[in-house]
């Protein structure tokens, strides 16, 4: 339950917990999923195409990170949509897993489209595919 406090949305169930900030009532965190529902980030999409096209090859995250110069721990940031990796960088995974950089770009922009059509997005891991009639 959230109540309002001189302008401030505060959360009352955090407040009866004892989970105050200096005596006041806590303030609510804007949900960042909802925002995120409705348009996610580039970096995410172009992320999951990349992971999707890793795992269709049987690579390993150490064998694309070892090809493209990387730490394995970077090129799962990027993967995971926490990193956003440069053009420069985007185009080193690509050559890595033998994709043309115009292939991750069409396949973001598919990607993206889908997901506006469906009006959300999907839950982390599951994937959108297009298939021909």
């Amino acid at each position: 339950m959230a109540a309002e406090e001189d302008g401030v949305v505060v959360d009352l169930d955090a407040h009866r917990r004892g989970e105050t900030r200096r005596g006041r009532l806590a303030p609510v965190q804007p949900d960042r999923d909802r925002a995120e529902a409705v348009s996610p980030l580039l970096r995410a999409v172009y992320g999951e195409v990349l992971r999707d096209e890793r795992q269709d090859q049987d690579r390993t995250l150490a064998d694309v990170a070892t090809a493209v110069g990387m730490s394995k721990q970077y090129l799962s940031e990027i993967e995971r949509g926490r990193k956003e990796a440069s053009s420069e960088m985007l185009h080193s995974i690509c050559d890595a897993l033998g994709m043309p950089v115009e292939s991750l770009l069409f396949r973001g922009a598919r990607r993206l489209g889908a997901l506006r059509q469906l009006g959300r997005r999907p839950v982390s891991g599951a994937r959108v595919e297009l298939l021909a009639a």
